[in-house]
């Protein structure tokens, strides 16, 4: 839960407010092809000084990190969730233990009403501390060094119960370049309390991912990144999506996919349904979506937040899935400032146009008035609860959030995206009418149909 925090500011408060709005004031955020980070602060200011040197909790007495609350599902279904480490033995990775490519992904799933357990916290300890440091310390947003309270704060999913014994459709995720898994976690309750197995990807070597035992592996540090890297990790995040398809059948046919022998919670095998398997992914993982279902037919509809289909969205070059379309349904989700598919108009993206052209199965074209790119995103309503609880109704958080994610309601933007994914994928994937589908909605009018 949020701290509540004093509206009246310390000296440290009042330190980085001044950091914050020299930061926004000189470059605010910047977005890269799959991500957005804080760009670096004025030197000129001195951070209050912690254990680390840079930017901790030392001296600063009013200094609380801060638990996040998540939104509450609107699914009728209690929720599960699990980890799992694979080990892709067709891929050589001499970086691993294994000498093979790894991966961690997370189940979230229906359980059964009954089910009685922890509740799962939103990140293991040494990612939240990972994720942390990204928005923290001198180059980040003027905080204290462990502000954002990732590793204590709670989800809605208890940990390892057992499925609902139905089955269930099957919705992978891939987040945004460098960006964990865990920073969906929002949508990715909502989609299980409907009904669905969500299945979420960390990509080895590119996102921070910790594995069992301890073991830590860091992301990436190259940003912003060169449109090569972007093809590079396209093409590995889409293998990675297809072997995990592979790991979805083997699981369906009753085997132990995990490299450590952890056995999958009751019911697990009899709730997938195999057959009807979607995809969604952020920024650089709507990209991967796309170009995972051009790859591999087992996907039959896939949804894109606010992602380009190229290397480069302003130099290029496009991206196979925008140049061929698809024979499936695929949504496309922008926010208020990127993928336009309207030549001339602000915010044009060639991949978007191209790709709307040469789609050839279902199409849907939306728009999130008064966002950003990380509104498609949990930040959407970490960044409202963290600045309130620093800054209690200073006018400072109004244009921090609005430079981090746009002006929208953090309520009703995560509201919006969770009914349009959910009636998304309840057309595509269970064929279920869906009236939000069919054009602007009253109910939602902060959604507009693009074409």
């Amino acid at each position: 839960m949020a701290n509540s925090r004093p509206t009246s500011l310390s000296s440290h408060n009042l330190t980085r407010r001044a950091l914050l709005l020299a930061g926004l004031a000189a470059a605010g955020t910047v977005v890269g092809a799959g991500t957005a980070h804080a760009s670096p602060f004025d030197p000129g200011y001195p951070l209050p000084s912690g254990p680390d040197g840079v930017g901790g909790a030392a001296g600063d007495p009013n200094f609380h990190p801060v638990r996040f609350t998540l939104p509450a599902p609107t699914g009728r279904k209690a929720l599960g969730t699990t980890a799992v480490h694979l080990v892709d033995r067709g891929r050589i990775d001499p970086a691993m233990p294994s000498g093979q490519r790894e991966l961690m992904v997370s189940f979230w799933y229906p359980a059964g009403m009954s089910a009685t357990a922890p509740f799962a916290k939103y990140m293991p300890a040494r990612t939240a501390v990972e994720v942390d440091a990204i928005w923290t310390g001198e180059d980040g947003l003027a905080l204290p060094t462990g502000s954002f309270d990732f590793g204590n704060t709670v989800t809605h999913a208890r940990t390892d119960v057992p499925m609902q014994p139905l089955r269930h459709p099957v919705v992978l995720f891939s987040p945004g370049y460098q960006t964990s898994r865990f920073l969906n976690t929002a949508q990715v309750e909502d989609l299980a309390g409907r009904g669905y197995v969500v299945v979420t990807i960390d990509h080895s070597h590119e996102t921070p991912v910790e594995f069992p035992g301890g073991r830590f592996l860091p992301g990436t540090e190259q940003d912003p990144a060169r449109p090569s890297d972007i093809r590079t990790a396209v093409g590995t995040r889409t293998a990675d999506v297809r072997f995990v398809l592979d790991q979805l059948q083997r699981i369906a046919d009753g085997e132990n996919v995990d490299a450590d022998g952890k056995q999958l919670p009751d019911g697990f095998a009899d709730g997938l349904d195999v057959r009807r398997i979607g995809m969604f992914g952020h920024a650089l993982g709507g990209y991967t979506t796309g170009n995972a279902m051009l790859a591999d037919e087992r996907i039959l509809a896939g949804a894109d937040l606010d992602g380009t289909l190229q290397d480069d969205r302003l130099k290029g070059p496009l991206g196979d899935v925008a140049e061929h379309g698809l024979d499936r349904p695929f949504l496309l989700f922008g926010s208020a400032e990127t993928q336009r598919t309207e030549p001339g108009k602000d915010y044009y993206d060639k991949s978007w146009a191209t790709f709307w052209a040469a789609q050839r199965g279902g199409r849907l074209n939306l728009t999130l008035s008064r966002s950003k790119q990380k509104a498609f995103t949990d930040y959407q309503f970490i960044f409202s609860q963290l600045f309130h609880a620093i800054y209690g109704e200073d006018p400072i958080v109004t244009t921090v959030i609005k430079a981090l994610v746009g002006s929208a309601k953090p309520a009703r933007s995560v509201l919006a995206q969770r009914e349009y994914l959910a009636a998304y994928f309840d057309l595509t994937l269970r064929r279920r009418p869906a009236l939000l589908l069919r054009g602007d909605s009253p109910k939602f009018p902060e959604v507009r149909f693009v074409r």
